[in-house]
C-alpha cells in the first residue's frame, strides 16, 4: 500500500538535513523493497542528497531537486554512468523517482553497491597526507583513461565557462581555446574518492571536457599537501603538460582566487594557487 504525501506548512525544501523527510524515507523502503539503516545516514555537503546501507547489503542514494530548477544532465548523471566499463565506481542496480507536489519538488533514490572504503576527505580538500598505496594509484590512472575513452554527448566543463572564469580573474593573460576534449568525471576531489579501495563517487557531472581536467582538479584539490599535488602531477604528466591541462589547472586557480575575493576566507589551497597561476599564465603565453 503506497504511503500518501505528507503534508507541510511550506512549499518548497531547503536542506534536508534540517528538514523531516521520515515520509521519504518510508516510500523508498516500501518502492525499494529495503530496510534503511538508519545509523548510516550520510547526507550531502549542499543539503540535497542522503544515503543509507540497506539490509541487503547495498547502498541508497536520495537526492531531491525543484520542481522549477531541475537539472536534467545532473538528474541522470548515475544512471547514465552505469553503461561506463573499467572504471572504478558504485554499480547501479534500479532507480525511482516521484514528483511530491507537497513540497515543490522531485525525488529519486537509487539502489547501487555499497562501498567499503570511506570517502578520503568529507570537504574535497587535504591538510594531511592520505594513506594511499600504489594500486590505489594505478586504479585511478585506468579508470580516468577508461573514462576518457568513452564516447559521450554529456557536457562536463564547456568551453564558455572555462573561458569566462580565467577571464574573470586574470583578464585576457592567456588563450583559452581548447583543442582536445576528453570525457570527465568533472567533480573529482577528495570527497568523491575512497581509500584503501579507490572508488570514484557522485556521477552527477560527468562529460566532455578538456583533455587534463579531472587530474587538475584533483591537482587543485591537493595543493595543500605538496607532496600529493606533485603526486598527482607525476601520475598525470602526459595529460597536465598539455595545453588543456595547464588551462584547467589555471581555471581552478582562477575559482579559488574568485571565491577569496569574495568570501575573504582563505583555504588550504588558497595561496598555491594565487602562486602556481603566475608560472602557469607564463608557460601557456610561452
Amino acid at each position: 500500500m503506497a504511503t500518501p504525501p505528507h503534508k507541510h506548512s511550506t512549499t518548497t525544501m531547503a536542506d534536508i538535513r534540517h528538514e523531516e523527510h521520515e515520509d521519504v524515507l518510508v516510500r523508498v523502503q516500501e518502492w525499494l523493497g529495503v530496510v534503511l539503516d538508519r545509523s548510516s545516514a550520510a547526507y550531502g555537503n549542499t543539503g540535497s542528497t542522503l544515503g543509507y546501507a540497506t539490509d541487503t547489503g547495498m547502498w541508497v542514494r536520495i537526492q531531491w531537486r525543484p520542481l522549477d530548477t531541475m537539472n536534467g544532465q545532473a538528474w541522470t548523471g548515475a544512471e547514465c554512468a552505469s553503461v561506463l566499463t573499467g572504471v572504478a565506481k558504485p554499480e547501479l542496480q534500479r532507480s525511482v523517482r516521484w514528483q511530491d507536489d507537497s513540497r515543490n519538488v522531485v525525488w529519486r533514490a537509487e539502489e547501487m553497491s555499497l562501498v567499503r572504503s570511506a570517502v578520503i576527505a568529507a570537504n574535497g580538500s587535504i591538510t594531511t597526507p592520505p594513506t594511499l598505496n600504489e594500486t590505489w594509484w594505478a586504479t585511478l590512472r585506468s579508470s580516468l583513461t577508461c573514462l576518457a575513452e568513452h564516447a559521450t554527448y554529456r557536457v562536463g566543463m564547456p568551453q564558455v565557462h572555462l573561458t569566462r572564469r580565467i577571464e574573470e580573474v586574470f583578464g585576457d593573460a592567456v588563450d583559452t581555446h581548447v583543442a582536445q576534449w576528453r570525457t570527465a568525471h568533472a567533480d573529482l576531489h577528495w570527497g568523491n574518492l575512497t581509500a584503501p579501495g579507490c572508488v570514484l563517487l557522485d556521477w552527477e557531472d560527468w562529460g566532455a571536457a578538456p583533455r587534463g581536467y579531472d587530474a587538475a582538479t584533483l591537482w587543485g584539490f591537493s595543493l595543500g599537501v605538496p607532496e600529493i599535488a606533485e603526486r598527482v602531477l607525476h601520475e598525470f604528466r602526459d595529460d597536465l603538460a598539455t595545453r588543456e591541462g595547464k588551462l584547467s589547472r589555471l581555471m581552478f586557480c582562477a575559482n579559488v582566487l574568485r571565491a577569496h575575493a569574495r568570501s575573504g576566507k582563505a583555504m588550504p589551497f588558497t595561496e598555491p594557487a594565487r602562486q602556481v597561476s603566475t608560472a602557469l599564465i607564463e608557460e601557456l603565453r610561452s
